[in-house]
């Protein structure tokens, strides 16, 4: 590796950064660590060590033509997450009212499900970390 470079965030275009802001604060349990709202707030993901993900008004996203996300812009984001106990996780944000496609399912790369924030992004909810390879995550049956 040349450089040392990490991720530390993402932003999404989203048309209500409050509705947005409620769903990964409130629901998903993320820290919110700037409320700017109606233009911008930034929520951490993974506590103090964790990398942030950005909710952008629309208008300041892609100009003030636009009136909503449409779902080509949609399709360019895909937000991955990870965590320990994947079938729990589920558990507790179907309980919050999180819609996911699908219960938890193994892939031949790792365990599983999909759901979608307010704006239509999707978030790939993963058992394990992204780094570790396939063959060596534990797998929750």
């Amino acid at each position: 590796m040349l450089f040392d470079i990490r991720l530390d965030g993402l932003t999404l275009a989203v048309s209500s950064v409050r509705r947005s802001m409620k769903f990964y604060g409130e629901t998903l349990g993320f820290k919110v660590v700037v409320d700017a709202a109606p233009t911008f707030a930034l929520v951490r993901v993974g506590g103090k060590g964790g990398g942030t993900i950005g909710l952008l008004a629309l208008k300041y996203a892609v100009g003030p033509k636009a009136k909503r996300v449409t779902p080509a812009m949609r399709a360019g984001a895909h937000v991955e997450l990870s965590t320990g106990d994947l079938d729990g996780l589920y558990a507790k944000l179907v309980a919050r009212g999180v819609a996911f496609d699908g219960p938890p399912h193994d892939e031949p790369w790792e365990r599983v499900a999909w759901a979608r924030d307010p704006a239509g992004y999707t978030l790939e909810f993963a058992q394990g970390e992204r780094a570790t390879p396939a063959a060596s995550r534990k797998k929750k049956s």
